[in-house]
């Protein structure tokens, strides 16, 4: 039996057919219409489907879902055992929600500390006790090059290549690049330092656009053995929401 989750963001959407808990089918959409949805129930015939959505219309989607299969809008009330002791739920992420649910379906007696490296870096802890409490939100690399550019006079703003080492600082471009990235490497790691405080036993999941990068900075960490990247966390977590 397959599933369809959809989980569709502020810049373009992410698409997954699962069999059970096996990702069979992933795509990244610019924007989901129905004749993807049509095409994607023509090939697998879903039985059950699920959308999370941050800010797109999904009216006509959930209406043409709700025909053709066992449809369910995703809300931070689907818990699927996990305690959401947020202070404010109405106001939290569903994608790190969804990321919760999704470490917890795969590391369920495990603590689990999910970076999320998109537009911001989350940082999100589900305890050992399968309960949530928050997290962390803070910006992400494209936004911190921004920054240094657009709140100061005389800096510029600096290309990055993800492929590329993180540099020294031995001048203005460098610098700039060094600080950032060095920059959030040691972030990261300080996060795992403090919860691995917090928490036995910890498991570090990194997804998320600049993930790439990221995780393989981490490998010359002494966090290193702890953490493991994970594309589909969100998208697991959606399918897990709506697993019998």
């Amino acid at each position: 039996m397959h599933s369809l989750s959809i989980d569709i963001g502020n810049s373009s959407a992410k698409v997954a057919v699962f069999a059970g808990k096996e990702v069979v089918h992933h795509q990244r959409l610019a924007k989901v219409g129905i004749l993807d949805l049509a095409q994607l129930v023509e090939k697998f015939s879903p039985k059950k489907s699920i959308i999370s959505s941050v800010n797109q219309e999904i009216n006509q989607l959930e209406e043409y879902l709700k025909k053709h299969t066992q449809y369910t809008r995703f809300t931070a009330t689907l818990t699927k055992g996990v305690e959401n002791k947020y202070k404010t739920p109405a106001t939290l992420g569903l994608d790190r929600w969804a990321s919760i649910l999704g470490a917890n379906s795969l590391f369920p007696t495990n603590a689990c500390l999910v970076i999320d490296a998109g537009t911001c870096i989350t940082y999100d802890l589900l305890t050992g006790k399968q309960m949530y409490f928050g997290g962390s939100i803070s910006p992400g690399i494209a936004m911190r090059f921004k920054a240094v550019h657009e709140f100061t006079g005389r800096l510029p703003l600096v290309e990055w290549n993800p492929g590329e080492a993180i540099p020294d600082g031995e001048d203005t471009q460098t610098a700039i690049k060094n600080g950032v990235l060095r920059g959030i490497v040691n972030e990261i790691e300080g996060f795992i330092a403090i919860n691995n405080t917090k928490e036995s036993a910890l498991k570090v999941i990194i997804t998320g656009g600049d993930a790439n990068f990221l995780f393989k900075q981490l490998q010359n960490s002494i966090f290193a053995p702890q953490i493991i990247q994970d594309p589909y966390i969100v998208l697991k977590g959606l399918n897990e929401a709506i697993a019998d």
